[in-house]
């Protein structure tokens, strides 16, 4: 349990490139390279981690550490996944605060943001290859949220589930199909997380942020735009700038990037501004992980249950593969920044062995010199 312990405090201090990219590590540490983990109990993993809101990478480990430890191996998991970037993005936030707009972090950004579509990039092929494969059905699903993605710039939660569904009546028909019982599970949930309180401001950012956690599916980029609905316009919390400079805090430090909350969450309240935003974010991800993990191991054998899986895997990896154009679209902003992601996606192509933290280290050294060239 400890080797897991460290290996996942290891990837939350090295893992950079978002959610899809740490799936990926997590595959080829746990399932390739070590064995640790099952195939099997690796897409199970994955499929909760699509069903349920919340950051899908912070899932897959919880899930991981509840396979062979239960609860116990669920939290520590949890806990070291997310611990070495919440520290990070707090002493951001406070040099932030200090001196004001960064423009080191801004070049920094500018280089690594691009080789993480080559690193993006690379993860989505590996995954494609492996989950979808020849089978013509589950290649229709992977377009069709792929190009669903691109177009509406979000992922919408209920396609994966109608992939799932899709796949299983096609596969396996069951008698009759069981309906409402996700329905069931949310609507308690519900009104305890959405009616807002009008305590003082550290509960206001609790409630807030327990919201964005419970209701944003999919990767961590997903939250984004929810955040800036809440923390830009409603709440007027922080202004355009400071929001866009969060995200990039999140681009540039490895684990989650939905921990970009911690470093929101600093800017408006301060230290426990960043501890209450990041326990309220990751809060419903973790029930959402271990409550239903148990009949997940039960049922996850049943051929119907397979086939649903199996769906809402290619459900996942099209969406995956769509947010790859989406996020490019943001990142490549001139001649520098695309020649940088296609010479990542070849380094990594010809260097399969090749660490992720070496090309991050790389990109960013490449953004510090050529983003005050690009923008004197």
């Amino acid at each position: 349990m400890w080797q897991l312990v460290l290996y996942m405090l290891r990837l939350g201090a090295l893992g950079f490139g978002g959610p899809v990219a740490l799936a990926g590590y997590m595959h080829r540490d746990l399932v390739e390279a070590r064995g640790w983990i099952s195939e099997d109990d690796y897409k199970e993993g994955i499929a909760l981690a699509q069903l349920a809101p919340g950051p899908m990478a912070a899932q897959l480990a919880i899930y991981l550490g509840y396979v062979h430890y239960r609860i116990v191996g669920a939290t520590l998991v949890g806990i070291a996944f997310v611990i070495p970037s919440f520290l990070m993005v707090v002493a951001l936030g406070w040099a932030y605060v200090r001196y004001g707009g960064l423009t080191w972090m801004q070049s920094v950004f500018y280089g690594v943001g691009a080789a993480v579509i080559g690193i993006i990039a690379m993860s989505a092929y590996k995954l494609t290859t492996k989950s979808v494969g020849k089978d013509r059905l589950l290649w229709a699903v992977y377009l069709v949220l792929a190009g669903v993605t691109v177009v509406t710039e979000s992922e919408i939660a209920w396609l994966f589930i109608a992939a799932g569904v899709l796949v299983m009546v096609v596969r396996a028909p069951p008698k009759w199909i069981r309906s409402g019982s996700v329905g069931a599970l949310a609507a308690p949930l519900a009104p305890a997380l959405l009616g807002a309180v009008h305590w003082p401001l550290l509960t206001q950012i609790g409630i807030f942020f327990a919201k964005a956690g419970a209701f944003v599916f999919g990767s961590g980029l997903a939250i984004v735009p929810f955040l800036y609905g809440g923390v830009v316009t409603e709440h007027q919390w922080l202004n355009d700038k400071q929001f866009v400079d969060a995200v990039a805090v999140a681009m540039i430090t490895p684990g989650p990037v939905v921990i970009t909350v911690g470093f929101i969450g600093y800017l408006i309240a301060g230290f426990w501004g960043a501890c209450v935003a990041a326990f309220a974010t990751f809060l419903p991800c973790y029930l959402f992980t271990v409550i239903p993990a148990p009949y997940f191991k039960k049922y996850g054998r049943l051929p119907a249950v397979k086939a649903f899986v199996d769906g809402i895997t290619a459900g996942a990896i099209g969406a995956i593969t769509g947010a790859v154009i989406v996020i490019a679209r943001r990142s490549i902003v001139d001649v520098p920044t695309a020649l940088l992601a296609l010479l990542t996606l070849a380094v990594l192509w010809k260097f399969k062995k090749l660490q992720e933290p070496y090309v991050i280290v790389a990109a960013a050294a490449f953004g510090l010199l050529v983003y005050p060239l690009m923008h004197h």
